[in-house]
């Protein structure tokens, strides 16, 4: 269970960072004249927005297959989502090698799985860096774009303290521009959040939304760090539920994670209420991840399967 989001991130895409050989200036020239799309996009289709869809994201998977001693079998795990009805897996976005996510995109499709959403970070907060980072993320998307992906859930790095108020402005900024760049390639950009945004108050989650436009900067909304970070979730999606374009699901019991989609902590039937009465999108990931002191009795199939038909159930997709 040791296995952390950034070290899953950072294994399970392309080891390094390259910048390419782009200047800065020139990558905000092309932001104002957005590349034509591929003539291959036609070929791709798109999810309607108005299609509810349930995947999963990949990062619990591999910590299942950590504790078992195995390595990552994604064929094993799209069969088993398929077979459980969900509709497509969430896995992370490779800003080195683009036709990694075409590869991605291809094997969902095999397993008759769509292509929905890619998870990503970067350092957002620094001048010159932050730039660099939105054009980064923003080529490897619209290239992701081409196999059908519609979303870029961006969670920015944290840096072991607090950003000062100049660092959030630049990181606004940042977050901004990427923003303009995806929605002008047809995606939409889902900003998500870890321990380290909600600390003091939510500082840094409220920072970003505050200086950003709510048609540039989305919502991924992930219910339960929200929860363990101390903003209620019905609260966020009072406040920032204009910006939603996904969502994660994880439940807990006495604030340890639940092992699937349950009762629990997190009232979901308000929530999935809430969500039906705004017309939210309809884009929920089911994220079971394993941490110290939980209750394990079942394999990750299982727990899935479990949580696939919860999702039903309480969400009514």
């Amino acid at each position: 269970m040791s296995i952390s989001r950034r070290q899953f991130l950072a294994t399970t895409t392309a080891a390094g960072l390259s910048l390419g050989t782009q200047s800065e200036a020139a990558w905000l020239t092309r932001r104002e004249k957005p590349q034509a799309a591929s003539a291959t996009t036609a070929d791709i289709h798109i999810q309607p927005w108005s299609r509810p869809l349930v995947g999963s994201q990949l990062y619990g998977w591999g910590q299942y297959y950590q504790r078992e001693h195995r390595d990552v079998n994604q064929d094993e795990i799209f069969a088993a989502l398929r077979a459980a009805g969900y509709d497509y897996a969430e896995g992370n976005l490779d800003v080195q090698d683009h036709g990694a996510n075409a590869r991605f995109s291809q094997r969902l499709r095999q397993h008759g799985l769509v292509p929905v959403s890619l998870y990503t970070g970067g350092a957002f907060h620094q001048t010159g860096t932050a730039t660099q980072t939105a054009r980064r993320i923003a080529e490897a998307a619209q290239a992701a774009k081409r196999q059908g992906f519609e979303i870029i859930v961006c969670n920015p790095d944290p840096i072991g303290r607090d950003k000062t108020d100049p660092e959030l402005l630049i990181q606004a900024s940042a977050l901004a521009e990427l923003g303009q760049e995806l929605k002008r390639s047809g995606m939409k950009l889902g900003l998500h959040q870890h321990t380290p945004e909600l600390r003091n108050g939510a500082r840094e989650f409220h920072a970003n939304f505050r200086d950003s436009r709510a048609d540039e900067v989305g919502f991924c909304i992930d219910t339960h760090w929200l929860y363990r970070g101390g903003v209620a979730p019905l609260d966020a999606l009072a406040r920032y539920g204009d910006r939603v374009c996904s969502w994660h699901l994880r439940q807990s019991r006495q604030g340890i994670w639940w092992e699937d989609l349950d009762e629990g902590d997190i009232d979901y039937t308000a929530i999935a209420a809430r969500a039906k009465a705004k017309k939210l999108p309809l884009r929920y990931t089911v994220e079971l991840a394993l941490e110290p002191g939980m209750i394990l009795t079942r394999n990750g199939i299982d727990n899935h399967a479990r949580s696939r038909a919860w999702v039903k159930k309480v969400f009514g997709v």
